[in-house]
This record gives C-alpha cells, structure tokens and sequence, in this order.
C-alpha cells in the first residue's frame, strides 16, 4: 500500500518510514502541507491508501491541510500530533480525518489504526453507463423522531437539514440506530466500526461520540451506559402516530 507520510521533521520521517518500509508500505514524505497536497493529484501512479498527517507543518497548519485534503477526495486520513486536548481531536474529525494519534505513540498502536482506516475505504463509485435508480423509488432509511438516515447514500438529516458526518461517524450512528435502545459493548462497536479489536481504539470512539452529540444537536440521543458501552435513545417523536379515528 502507498502511504504519504506529511512531516516536517526529517529525523521522525525517516525512523518512522523505516519502520513503515519494513511492514510493506510504500513511503512518500512529504515536508509541508503544499507537497502533500501535490503528491495527492492524480497521476499515474496507485493512489495512496492512507495519509498519516503531522499537525505542526512550516506552511500551514495541518487542520487546513486536512480539509482541503478532504476537498481533493476520499483517501483516510489519520492525524498524528502532539495536541492531546479533546477540542483538537473533535476539530480534527469534524474536518474529515479518520483517526487521531497523539504522540508519543507506540508503533504497534499507529499500525494497528493504518490498517483499520484502510480497510474502510469508501466503495466503488457504480460503473460507467449504469442507469440511475428512478426518480421517487423506495430508499432504505432509519427515523427516529427528527433524525433522518440515508442508509444507500450514507446521508444524514435533522428536522429536514443536512448534517455532514465523516465515514466513520456516519458507520457509528447507523449501528446504533439500526437498534435503538439496545446496548452496545464498546468492544463490539470498535469491532464492527474500527474493524479492529486494539484497546487504543477506545478513546477514538469517545471523541465521535462526542463529535456526534454535536453535529446533531442532541446530547441525549446517544447514551453511555457507565462500564459497558452506548445506546440509542429513540427520541418519543420516532413513535408512529394512531391512525384516523373513524
């Protein structure tokens, strides 16, 4: 797998391209924001199948980097930084980014989460040709009360307006909507979102916890049940109204 590596410095690029070489992957560093955005237009060659981003860039800072990165397209990306607070680390995924490693880390860990993005890349576009599916056909959707979720196009609303999730927000919610009011062991979640079982995952899946309890604007949706995990709390508004009283 190709990996671009963004690190300013050259001494940490190097150890840790070393280490990444001798597990298989192919390393492009790159030293400031504007390369790296160079090194992701397409070329000729494979695309890369994970960004491992520095924050602290000579250019400019790794959260715009992030975002325009996005702009360009789908390829994960995970941030590995110094800045520990919980506001960068929802900053960060709010921008798009898949993980969030905090230095310093431990190898092991860094590889167990590159392995973990990779294997969620976003499907395949439909081919070529393909007709589109008829105007007013059924979608496959979850409503609970004001919440909308677009299982096929992967889209979520709130009261009829749009809130953008990255993937794995987007896999998080869906999971827990599918059965509302059931509790989900954090390992089970990691498991089936992370498709990893690495401890390190947990405080991942804290952070877009609380990524999603803001995008959407009801901290009470998601519920965290203290010791096991977290559950859906179908807002009373999911409850089917009675019919018309003859």
């Amino acid at each position: 797998m190709r990996l671009l590596l963004v690190e300013d410095d050259d001494h940490v690029a190097a150890a840790l391209s070393a280490v990444l070489s001798r597990h298989g992957f192919d390393v492009t560093h790159a030293r400031s924001g504007e390369e790296a955005l160079q090194s992701l237009l397409p070329g000729d060659r494979e695309p890369f199948g994970v960004v491992l981003l520095d924050l602290g860039l000579p250019d400019q800072d790794g959260f715009e980097v992030c975002g325009r990165i996005r702009r360009l397209g789908s390829t994960p990306v995970i941030m590995v930084t110094a800045r520990a607070d919980v506001r960068s680390r929802i900053h960060g995924l709010n921008l798009g980014a898949d993980d969030y490693v905090v230095k310093p880390y431990d190898t092991g860990e860094l590889l167990a989460r590159i392995h973990a993005v990779s294997r969620r890349r976003p499907s395949a576009p439909p081919p070529v040709g393909e007709p589109p599916a008829e105007e007013g056909a059924p979608r496959e959707a979850l409503r609970l009360g004001a919440v909308t979720i677009e299982l096929p196009t992967r889209q979520v609303a709130v009261g009829g307006a749009a809130v953008p999730l990255t993937r794995k927000e987007f896999d998080l919610l869906a999971l827990l909507a599918q059965r509302p009011g059931v509790v989900f062991r954090r390992e089970q979640i990691i498991s089936e979102v992370w498709r990893t079982s690495w401890e390190g995952t947990g405080r991942t899946l804290e952070v877009h916890v609380a990524s999603l309890r803001a995008k959407l604007g009801m901290p009470a949706l998601i519920e965290t049940v203290r010791g096991v995990g977290y559950r859906l709390v179908a807002p009373p508004a999911a409850v089917a109204p009675a019919g018309p009283v003859s």
